[in-house]
């Protein structure tokens, strides 16, 4: 085991005195996170936090329904979460969208309370007034994030309207109510349903404990970067291998007194302490250069060691499956951006179907970026072990494979 550590520390040494390598492992994704930093506003005071978005409401309504539904989009819940601004005119919000200053409009026409609470008291709802919303079809996400808003408000409009139908009709049944006091009823139980609707939504971001969080875009920026280039470091280390029996120094190491094993349990400890390193550096670096937490500094390191042992399992794979460094850097090269787009270094993948997630799954960027969005969250061990045991995983399933195919491999075989 010395040996082999040995050899290890020593193809470590050579990796980073290598100028192409350092560019590729270090200065390209260093680069691109600090690209990204200045277009999210990392480097400003606002942390690079996502910006507001831009809402546009328009309250023709004036009742207290309607009112409400203006007080929950002005909440101290929300604040952070929409600029919003009131237009009197629908045309203006509309003109406004168009332009671009705004995602999305929410028009509350003349008589939405009037017609709920009409509805409530009644039983009728035919002549419900809608709601209208107004998309900016370029804003896509943040139009989702008002509808999801709207719907949740609506959702709870409707509940309680149908809990004031119910409530009339069992008065009126028990005789408690008299038919003509039907609609008083009715409208005391909506006036009592609006007084609260602003109390129904809000964004909390805390932790288990209570802890309040701020989530930085960047924390899910850093660790994808760093992880698509992860798979040109492991699959680098593959073709050194091939190339050093290409050039003849691996035959002159292997007559010295180690062993095939430890000559290779060696050259796979240094590809292993380089991904590490390398990772380590590039998150580190990120967390000084934006001000990121990523919790407890053991857990980091836990979550580094996994992703590591997993990618490496793909490095063996496609070295164990080439027979030239050539070969070894196109497929690495194919294999790095296929994973980056499945695993989401790019973009999110919540949003995806769920057979594409399925699929991401077999890739370590996919865990490793879950698992460092939830250090970025203030996730405790418990909460990211999920992440770590398929990473785990995948690296023994992937080293066997290379293992059982290594036998008629040439960099053993001759």
């Amino acid at each position: 085991m010395g040996k082999a550590l040995l050899i290890g520390w020593k193809d470590l040494r050579l990796a980073f005195r290598d100028r192409a390598a350092w560019i590729l492992m270090l200065l390209a994704p260093l680069m691109l996170i600090i690209a990204m930093g200045l277009v999210t506003g990392g480097f400003s005071s606002s942390g690079g936090t996502i910006e507001s978005i831009p809402v546009v409401l328009v309250n023709s309504d004036g009742g207290q329904i309607g009112n409400e539904l203006v007080t929950v989009f002005q909440s101290q819940d929300l604040k952070q979460l929409f600029a919003v601004t009131q237009q009197a005119e629908a045309a203006t919000a509309r003109q406004l969208v168009d332009s671009d200053k705004a995602a999305a409009a929410v028009i509350i026409p003349a008589g939405f309370t009037k017609s709920i609470l009409h509805s409530s008291a009644s039983g009728q709802t035919g002549d419900l007034v809608q709601l209208q919303l107004y998309a900016n079809p370029t804003r896509t996400t943040s139009v989702g994030v008002v509808k999801s808003v709207l719907d949740e408000f609506l959702n709870r409009v409707e509940s309680s309207r149908i809990s004031g139908e119910v409530a009339v009709s069992m008065l009126l049944s028990r005789g408690l109510i008299q038919p003509g006091q039907a609609a008083q009823v009715g409208s005391q139980v909506g006036n009592q349903m609006a007084a609260s609707a602003a109390n129904w939504i809000s964004v909390k971001p805390t932790t288990t404990s209570g802890a309040s969080v701020e989530f930085n875009i960047l924390a899910y920026m850093a660790p994808g970067m760093a992880l698509m280039f992860l798979m040109y470091t492991v699959t680098n280390g593959g073709r050194s291998l091939l190339v050093e029996r290409r050039e003849g120094t691996l035959s002159r190491l292997l007559i010295s007194p180690v062993s095939v094993r430890q000559v290779l349990a060696g050259k796979v400890l240094g590809i292993y302490f380089t991904g590490v390193l390398q990772e380590l550096i590039l998150i580190s670096t990120s967390a000084l250069l934006f001000k990121l937490s990523w919790g407890s500094p053991l857990n980091v390191f836990l979550v580094v060691l996994a992703v590591v042992f997993a990618a490496m399992g793909w490095g063996s794979l496609v070295t164990v499956m080439a027979k030239t460094p050539t070969q070894v850097s196109n497929l690495g090269s194919t294999l790095m951006l296929i994973f980056a787009v499945l695993g989401g270094s790019f973009f999110s993948i919540e949003s995806m179907p769920s057979w594409f997630k399925v699929i991401s799954g077999i890739t370590p960027n996919a865990w490793g970026i879950q698992a460092f969005n939830g250090l970025a969250r203030a996730a405790t061990l418990g909460e990211i072990l999920p992440t770590l045991w398929p990473l785990l995983l995948m690296g023994v399933l992937l080293f066997g494979i290379s293992a059982y195919l290594m036998r008629k491999h040439p960099l053993i075989s001759n």
